[in-house]
């Protein structure tokens, strides 16, 4: 019997990170919890401290970490609390930890997955912002530090699991990768209805309890679109090679199609524990918690080409990966500009679209050669949407 192994948790209160360690509570005797994060949810964390005993716990800021920090002590567990970024980035490439779950959403996952990589570690990547902005300057940092890159999106996941082992195949064996999408709650919804869509509205998913940002990303199909930037680098694809398929049972993760015409497929039950499980059991298979797929209960599996009308932002994938590199950088801080505007009633639905869209035409960034040059793309991006929303909300 092997030694358990140290899992830092990135984004421990979110959905991801909520599951993650649902699956890690189910193999006591393969993990123990190193440190957990968050950003605001000092009551979610403190409980997961309580259960796991966490080496480190870090918030993102020292008012948080403040708040934790009395809690802590007034419950007597031996729990060091640490607050901001270079927190995160500690803890993600701890000499102890063994593997570090990526679960923070946005372009602030990137630094502390960055991190991980570099010190080599096993990194389960849920953030698929550290893909969208980082592109080559963060497959550069898994290679030069042998980091071992395993995708948890449900259908990266699938992906993974659809192609051989070794990689060095993928390039000459693979014809072309379908992302399936559930395609929000606003699938069916007639057009003229998309401009009274409400944030209730938006995170009503039809599929999974989700996070708000990533629910509205959902119900724009944006994060469809991030999916796709993050597949080309995950795979080292064209990307004509990608294509987004609605597929509202979302029975199907995703598929591949090979130069022979083969296809090949991963379906299970929608369950973020499935591809959790995988990532930390990898290259084994191991209990997940998930129920099973009853084939017998399966009605008709369908498939139909996203509506670009509906879904306006999901062409920006390929538009951004064809521009100057850092301009999937752009996209991605306009987009979480504009969500965040939406979610606080100060943007209309239909107008997270015109947003990213402004921004991007306003924007054509230098490519850039380090995290800070990538910071400063998503600084100036964000500026630029903020404007755009002042403008939209007057």
């Amino acid at each position: 019997m092997n030694p358990p192994q140290f899992i830092t948790i990135l984004g421990s209160t979110g959905s991801v990170g909520s599951n993650t360690l649902d699956v890690v509570a189910r193999h006591p005797e393969r993990f123990q919890v190193f440190a957990l994060t968050a950003a605001t949810q000092v009551d979610t964390l403190l409980a997961q401290c309580q259960r796991f005993l966490p080496r480190y716990a870090v918030m993102a800021s020292e008012a948080h970490a403040g708040q934790l920090q009395a809690r802590v002590r007034s419950l007597g567990l031996s729990v060091e609390v640490l607050a901001g970024p270079q927190a995160l980035c500690d803890v993600s490439a701890a000499p102890e930890v063994h593997a570090v779950m990526a679960a923070i959403v946005g372009a602030a996952g990137l630094a502390p997955s960055l991190a991980a990589a570099r010190a080599g570690k096993k990194l389960l990547l849920a953030n698929k912002e550290a893909l969208v902005v980082g592109g080559e300057l963060f497959m550069s940092a898994v290679r030069e530090g042998g980091a071992t890159l395993l995708p948890i999106d449900s259908e990266h996941s699938a992906i993974f699991q659809c192609l051989p082992a070794d990689a060095s195949t993928w390039r000459t064996s693979i014809h072309q990768i379908m992302l399936t999408s559930s395609g929000g709650p606003f699938r069916d919804a007639p057009l003229d209805q998309m401009v009274g869509i409400t944030p209730d509205q938006a995170c009503a998913h039809p599929n999974f309890v989700m996070g708000r940002k990533i629910s509205v990303d959902s119900a724009t199909m944006m994060n469809k679109a991030l999916e796709v930037i993050e597949a080309r680098w995950l795979f080292d694809l064209a990307p004509e090679q990608i294509q987004v398929l609605i597929h509202p049972q979302q029975i199907i993760h995703s598929m591949v199609q090979f130069h022979d015409t083969s296809v090949l497929a991963q379906l299970g039950t929608p369950d973020m524990r499935v591809p959790i499980a995988y990532g930390l059991s990898w290259p084994e298979r191991f209990e997940s918690g998930a129920e099973p797929l009853d084939f017998r209960q399966l009605a008709a599996l369908t498939f139909r080409e996203p509506d670009a009308h509906r879904y306006p932002g999901l062409g920006l994938a390929w538009e951004t990966l064809r521009a100057p590199e850092g301009t999937t950088a752009v996209l991605n801080a306009a987009n979480e500009v504009a969500v965040a505007a939406f979610l606080d009633l100060r943007l209309r639905f239909d107008h997270i679209h015109a947003v990213n869209h402004a921004t991007l035409s306003a924007l054509s960034p230098s490519k850039p050669g380090s995290l800070h040059d990538l910071l400063a793309i998503d600084r100036e991006a964000r500026a630029l949407a903020m404007a755009q929303v002042q403008r939209l909300a007057a």
